[in-house]
């Protein structure tokens, strides 16, 4: 039996968007540990470690190593140092403002073929 408020692994997968495997892989590597386990041996998720979950899905695509993303999710936990935090926004704004470069780079090429008439 599980406790009230948990969810499986399956359940987490489906509310966010990740594969089974990627969250085992994030348990595994020490990025987002269930708080729980059930009797079964099964993973037990709280909100607290869905959240966790989910800021490293949103890291991934801006190209955060394993270790940036445990030291944001420390900083996250404990609510400081506000110079690493700082940090980290800083670097995500810069990161999103190199994909929006090549987003733009990508859509000018498909208007290219696009206008290629053949």
């Amino acid at each position: 039996m599980r406790e009230a408020g948990t969810l499986q692994i399956g359940e987490v997968a489906d509310r966010i968007g990740l594969s089974l495997r990627t969250i085992r892989h994030y348990d595994e590597v020490g990025l987002a540990v269930p708080s729980a386990r059930s009797d079964g041996g099964f993973r037990l998720y709280v909100e607290a470690d869905v959240e966790r979950l989910r800021v490293v899905m949103q890291m991934k695509p801006l190209g955060f190593s394993l270790e940036e993303m445990r030291e944001l999710l420390q900083v996250l936990a404990d609510g400081g140092p506000a110079d690493r935090l700082t940090h980290f926004r800083t670097a995500a704004a810069e990161r999103v403002a190199g994909l929006h470069r090549q987003l733009a780079t990508a859509e000018a090429f498909a208007e290219r073929l696009a206008s290629t008439g053949q």
